[in-house]
């Protein structure tokens, strides 16, 4: 029999409370990768080793994450792609937006990004070096992040000067569970202890609640990165378990990997699931602040 419990049950929840939990699973999460990492020096290039496999034909058909993005971005538009990576995204969505700034702070991402620039002939990208938040201000109708978030820690600033950029709406694309989250398996075989889980899709919603703003959201197929050998995938799990080739603990990964993948269209995919897509879009408070003036 149901009862009724107190109001605040129906409240959304604090946001400065879900803000400091975010913080503290990533930190966390930090932490334990910290004393683990033996195949790169501190300041390095996180993403050098694996930023080939973020190539992406910008004519592709049949990437419904794409097909969303594009109906929600208008022709002619300036879009911001916050952490654009190699321009799986970026690189597609210039053919229909006006701009596309794409801002990266990996060097190895940005050389991917600029070779398929040249490669495809596309003039309307201007490439950024920089981490988010940054210094210079930026305007663009929508502000975009693709898989960026899961392990940022101050992630209350982060999203606040995303929806400063923004002139018309802001696009976030989040997995339920984090792209590393496919390595789990090998951390805890390797390490002898479960990784701290990363914060991802169902935290944002509720984060979102609580900050106030009204929230679209669209779920997609997700597709994910292909793999085409064994080493590729070893690659990947390299760069998340912080693991040097050559080394005892590089053989040991490499006994497990046949456990834990299988072969499927051609390539190789991860047994583990990362779960259902979410394209969360929602207007920036100024712009409601804006069209509310207009209606009053």
């Amino acid at each position: 029999m149901w009862e009724p419990g107190s109001v605040s049950d129906f409240l959304p929840p604090d946001a400065s409370a879900l803000l400091s939990a975010w913080s503290d699973r990533v930190r966390r999460n930090r932490e334990q990768v910290e004393h683990r990492r033996l195949a790169l020096r501190k300041g390095g290039d996180f993403y050098a080793p694996v930023s080939s496999f973020f190539r992406a034909d910008p004519y592709r058909d049949g990437d419904a994450t794409l097909d969303a993005l594009r109906a929600l971005i208008r022709p002619g538009e300036t879009v911001l792609d916050i952490g654009a990576g190699g321009g799986r995204y970026a690189l597609p969505l210039a053919r229909h937006a006006g701009e596309v700034i794409a801002l990266e702070p990996s060097e190895g991402m940005r050389e991917v990004l600029r070779e398929g620039i040249e490669e495809y002939q596309i003039d309307n990208i201007r490439v950024v070096e920089a981490s988010w938040p940054y210094d210079h201000p930026l305007r663009a109708d929508v502000a975009l992040i693709c898989h960026v978030g899961y392990d940022i820690e101050a992630f209350g600033p982060f999203l606040e000067a995303m929806e400063e950029t923004a002139e018309r709406l802001c696009v976030a694309v989040m997995l339920s569970r984090p792209p590393p989250v496919r390595a789990d398996p090998f951390w805890e075989a390797i390490y002898g202890e479960p990784r701290e889980p990363l914060p991802a899709l169902s935290e944002f919603l509720a984060l979102q609640l609580s900050r106030g703003r009204l929230c679209e959201v669209s779920f997609v197929e997700h597709g994910g990165i292909a793999y085409q050998t064994e080493e590729d995938i070893l690659h990947f799990l390299r760069q998340q378990l912080w693991i040097s080739e050559g080394t005892s603990l590089d053989e040991q990964l490499r006994k497990i990997v046949p456990q834990h993948v299988h072969m499927e269209g051609g390539g190789i995919e991860f047994n583990a699931d990362v779960g259902v897509l979410g394209i969360v879009s929602w207007v920036p408070p100024q712009q409601t602040a804006n069209e509310s003036g207009r209606t009053s």
